[in-house]
């Protein structure tokens, strides 16, 4: 009689056990496939911003009247750029104060993005003034104004610093 009952309990232990290891894989896939769709709606938000980013920017910089002004130093300069302010039409447009890494990445040939905003077309003036350190430890400021033109097209204007030891005007505005 008791073999009969221990044969009877591990019997039911069995299908227990196997409904309990087929109820575990079948959630393990169910969470395998959720993750799947988590990963697929995280893929597509990403790319649903990345559009609207593209769109943001189409929509408040339209190409017609869009300035962009982009700065870099003078290959090999020794001027330890502390910060840079530009001005258009006597108006603050953008002031920048550097880090030690993104001067270090302006040094070797890196190009900063300063401004990027609408004006109308005609003539402007642009200022541009920075400040920094020379080589030999002493303050160093210069101011430069600029006459250009915006055409019905997106204007790009590159503007090159250099310090005083190295030859070059100390700021040097170029069209790109």
């Amino acid at each position: 009689m008791r073999m009969a009952i221990w044969t009877v309990v591990l019997g039911v232990l069995i299908c227990v056990c196997g409904r309990y290891a087929r109820a575990q894989d079948h959630s393990r896939e169910q969470m395998k496939g959720l993750d799947e769709q988590v990963q697929e709606v995280k893929s597509d938000v990403l790319s649903i911003a990345a559009d609207l980013d593209q769109l943001q920017e189409k929509l408040l910089y339209p190409s017609d009247t869009q300035l962009a002004v982009f700065v870099s130093l003078e290959q090999g300069e020794t001027l330890r750029l502390d910060s840079v302010q530009v001005q258009i039409d006597g108006q603050p447009a953008a002031r920048y104060i550097y880090s030690f890494k993104e001067l270090d990445a302006l040094r070797r040939g890196g190009v900063q993005r300063i401004y990027t905003g609408n004006i109308a077309t005609g003539q402007h003036q642009l200022e541009v003034s920075l400040t920094g350190k020379l080589a030999s430890g002493k303050d160093y400021s210069h101011t430069e104004r600029f006459a250009f033109t915006k055409e019905i097209k997106p204007k790009l204007i590159g503007v090159k610093l250099a310090g005083p030891d190295s030859g070059k005007p100390a700021i040097e505005l170029g069209d790109w």
